[in-house]
C-alpha cells in the first residue's frame, strides 16, 4: 500500500489542486488559487518519481511565485472597471424619468425614476409639464438636473 502511494504521488497533488480550487470558491482572494497552481505544477516532479521532499520544495516555491506573479494579475482582472462604476445617486445620471410634479422655469419639481421621487430642475430653465419624460444629466446633492426628451 505504501509503495502504491509513493509511486502515485501525482494523484495526491491533483487532489490537493482540486481541494484548493474548491476552497477558493469560499474565499475569493486568490491566495488558495496560488497553492492550487503550485500543486498542479508539482505533478511533473511526482511523475518523475523525485523524492517527496523535492516535491514539497517545488510546491512551496511555485506557490510563492504564483502569489508574487499570478495573483496580482488575477486581482486586477476581477476588479477591472470597478473604479469607474457609478453607484448610489450617481448611477441615476443618464436614466429616463417621468415628471410627477411640474418643473417650472427657474424652479423645482419632482421626477420619478425606478420608483423613487427626486427633486429636480430643468437644465435649460424651461417649463416641463406633468407626465413628460426627462433624462437626468447631472446631480447636485439630492437635486437632479434634467432635460426634456423630445418625442420622436
Amino acid at each position: 500500500m505504501i509503495e502504491y502511494i509513493s509511486n502515485n504521488l501525482w494523484l495526491f497533488w491533483l487532489i490537493i489542486t482540486a481541494v484548493c480550487l474548491i476552497l477558493e470558491l469560499c474565499s475569493g482572494d486568490f491566495y488558495i488559487t496560488c497553492f492550487a497552481v503550485g500543486a498542479l505544477l508539482t505533478v511533473c516532479p511526482a511523475l518523475a518519481h523525485l523524492p517527496l521532499w523535492v516535491q514539497i520544495m517545488v510546491w512551496a516555491v511555485m506557490s510563492v511565485l504564483s502569489i508574487w506573479l499570478i495573483r496580482p494579475k488575477l486581482v486586477d482582472l476581477i476588479h477591472k472597471g470597478a473604479d469607474i462604476r457609478n453607484s448610489n445617486a450617481d448611477a441615476l445620471i443618464g436614466k429616463i424619468g417621468k415628471v410627477v410634479e411640474t418643473i417650472p422655469a427657474n424652479g423645482y419639481g419632482y421626477i420619478q425614476v425606478d420608483g423613487d421621487q427626486w427633486k429636480s430642475k430643468s437644465i435649460d430653465d424651461a417649463d416641463i409639464a406633468l407626465g413628460e419624460k426627462v433624462e437626468i444629466v447631472e446631480r447636485e446633492s439630492i437635486i437632479m438636473t434634467v432635460r426634456k426628451i423630445k418625442n420622436i
